[in-house]
């Protein structure tokens, strides 16, 4: 039998379409009460005082950099070993990303790269889990109260890890945290994301950018002509989630730690079948941290390995992925004068990378057989 093994992807049940159809029958299927219920679960599973679900994790980091006050002339540091969003969320306020180079264990962002490329102009952080591991937060946070910056987590592939006993979107180390649900994440709600943040403040101005600048609050009102008064008090966004996603990511977050243990167990089969592959490295898992195991990332010789190696896979059914060109690499930040070169330990990941198997509903018959290919083709 021929397989058709993905790198990642969705696992929905029978109960998760139920809950969604019950929805979907009711009276709300947007700007409901599923969408609080979902913030309360977020907020009570990381430990986080308050949570803002959205439409997309890209959204969750755009309005964490407004609420944050990026803008013109501000430069954020975060890693070029991430999606584009990362970095565009900056670009959409006006500032400029700036990109510290990887550990390159991790492929989390240098605390020594950080210390680095702090100028004058640097306003905020954005560390980003690389596959579920957190990065050093502590010492980030340390780094940000000294040269008092701004610190918004990109946990987008980290729901479910911990670091130093605290869950991560706790927000222990951090001004904000955002989470992103897309179907080959920890859980998913179809598309949708969150921000966590323990400030009322940005709690309170998350709240106002995700629906257009607009409130309700009646202690906030420059005037009140009646019940179905509302005012715009700034240029916020339609970053709104609806009902019948929220009830799917309830549903989801009762299956999550489950989700996350078969990660767990599936990285460590390939940790012991692998770790003895002449020309193979292997992941790390650092002693304070829990990894969510958001994808296994195998590194092999050279490009020309990774290529061959890739290709093999794929005629064998298996479908892996590469994580990622650095975001300076990609054309468009290229016209904006980003240089190769600039994080060469980025680089060099990306060169040798490749992304094998790694998802819940994984059955051990795919593990082996992803196992067996890995070796056959490295």
């Amino acid at each position: 039998m021929k397989k058709k093994i993905p790198y990642a992807k969705q696992y929905i049940d029978e109960d998760d379409i139920r809950a969604v159809v019950e929805v979907l029958r009711s009276d709300w299927i947007t700007q409901g009460p599923r969408i609080k219920e979902f913030e309360d679960v977020l907020c009570a599973y990381t430990g986080a005082k308050y949570a803002v679900a959205v439409s997309n994790g890209t959204a969750a980091l755009h309005i964490a950099c407004l609420a944050a006050g990026i803008k013109e002339g501000d430069e954020v540091i975060t890693s070029p070993m991430t999606f584009a969003a990362s970095a565009n969320c900056v670009l959409y306020c006006g500032g400029r990303p700036v990109f510290a180079d990887i550990e390159s264990d991790t492929a989390n962002i240098d605390l020594n790269e950080i210390r680095s490329k702090i100028t004058d102009k640097t306003k905020a952080l954005i560390p980003v889990h690389f596959a579920g591991h957190p990065c050093e937060m502590k010492e980030i946070k340390e780094i940000a109260d000294k040269h008092g910056l701004i610190v918004i987590e990109d946990a987008a592939h980290a729901l479910g890890a911990e670091y130093k006993g605290s869950k991560i979107g706790s927000c222990e180390y951090s001004d904000m945290a955002i989470f992103s649900f897309h179907p080959v994440k920890s859980i998913t709600t179809g598309e949708g994301g969150a921000i966590l943040t323990n400030r009322k403040d940005l709690y309170e101005k998350l709240m106002m950018l995700r629906t257009h600048g607009i409130t309700k609050d009646e202690a906030s009102l420059s005037r009140n002509d009646g019940p179905w008064y509302y005012e715009q008090q700034d240029l916020g966004h339609n970053c709104r989630i609806t009902d019948f996603q929220c009830v799917l990511g309830l549903n989801q977050m009762k299956k999550l730690d489950g989700f996350v243990a078969r990660r767990k167990e599936i990285a460590e089969t390939y940790k012991k079948s692998l770790s003895k592959e002449e020309g193979i490295t292997l992941p790390v898992e650092k002693e304070q941290v829990s990894s969510a195991w958001h994808i296994y990332c195998i590194r092999v010789k050279d490009e020309q390995t990774r290529k061959r190696v890739f290709d093999s896979l794929r005629d064998s059914g298996i479908f892996p992925q590469v994580h990622y060109l650095p975001v300076y690499m990609h054309p468009y930040y290229r016209q904006l004068g980003y240089k190769e070169g600039s994080c060469p330990k980025a680089e060099d990941f990306y060169r040798r990378e490749i992304s094998i198997p790694l998802y819940p509903s994984m059955t051990d018959e795919e593990v082996s057989y992803v196992m067996d290919k890995v070796r056959e083709a490295a």
